[in-house]
């Protein structure tokens, strides 16, 4: 007969054992685990109920690294200051992403966490619940989101930040975060895509840009509208890849300044679609159609059959 711990074991387990990196959780375990914050105190208490789940999993990357609007609780109680995103905003994805990276690191170095392996066949869930009703208030006080989110560390953020060595531009980002967290950035003008010229053309000549070496991180697109008595119209705009990354801004000059507020990939493309359905499209090298075809597959659209 197999002997399992009580629900009594358990607690005591968890609130003796030492804090540990959420990183050395067990990846080969399930059972009942706990979360501290950056004060050192046991905030909350959990279990991998899922027999998909394992400690490591369910700490380590659940916990630290998932949606700040659900049970993810480290993420969800230091998604402020500097740390913050909205997820569901496409607009601040970009920055919030960076935000996101800071937020990661931080947890991993600051926030701890302890656990108590249990047998694949024990009842998990049924020990959690036991341990949830034995545990002094303060042990479980982000539970059921019983808590507000901390205010940013901001001497531990300082830290995290050196050690990542964020570049200018990455440092741009999430003050721009702190700044929408703390209600200081009113939301932009939606940007606009300059017209296309209207008119009777032989054939269309494309270039674009890119912001790296990714070719889905278009930043400029320029068209030659070549007419039939072969006068030329031309049209361009610049384009927000939402990128931190700007490695070949030595080929073009442009950079995420010059891009600040211009439409993105998917608010441009319906209307080059329109203007040059079924006309003739030429382009410089491959480099034109791969970048506009990688552009399309990011964005979840449909690359139109020039």
């Amino acid at each position: 007969m197999t002997l399992y711990p009580t629900p009594e074991q358990v607690l005591e387990a968890l609130l003796s054992a030492p804090h540990g990196r959420t990183k050395d959780a067990p990846e080969d375990s399930r059972g009942v685990y706990g979360l501290v914050d950056h004060f050192g105190d046991l905030r909350y208490i959990g279990s991998t109920s899922s027999a998909a789940e394992n400690l490591r999993k369910r700490i380590h990357a659940r916990h630290r690294t998932g949606s700040e609007t659900t049970s993810h609780y480290f993420s969800r109680m230091y998604n402020t200051g500097r740390m913050w995103r909205d997820r569901n905003d496409p607009a601040t994805k970009a920055d919030g992403d960076v935000a996101k990276r800071l937020r990661n690191a931080f947890i991993a170095e600051y926030c701890r966490a302890v656990w108590v392996p249990l047998p694949d066949d024990a009842d998990i869930p049924g020990i959690e619940q036991a341990v949830l009703a034995m545990a002094p208030s303060e042990c479980v006080a982000w539970n059921r989101r019983g808590m507000f989110e901390y205010d940013e560390p901001r001497d531990l953020v300082d830290t995290i930040i050196r050690s990542l060595r964020f570049s200018t531009a990455e440092m741009d980002a999430i003050n721009r975060q702190n700044d929408r967290f703390h209600g200081k950035l009113i939301a932009p003008v939606a940007p606009t895509v300059p017209a296309f010229p209207a008119g009777a053309f032989d054939f269309f000549a494309l270039d674009v840009e890119t912001a790296n070496n990714d070719r889905a991180s278009i930043c400029q697109i320029g068209i030659a509208c070549v007419r039939p008595d072969r006068s030329i119209e031309t049209w361009v705009t610049y384009v927000d890849p939402e990128t931190t990354d700007w490695s070949c801004s030595f080929v073009h000059g442009i950079n995420a300044a010059t891009v600040r507020g211009a439409p993105r990939f998917d608010d441009v493309l319906p209307i080059l679609a329109k203007a040059l359905d079924g006309r003739p499209v030429y382009q410089h090298s491959g480099f034109d159609r791969s970048a506009m075809t990688a552009a399309c597959s990011a964005s979840g659209i449909t690359m139109p059959e020039w």
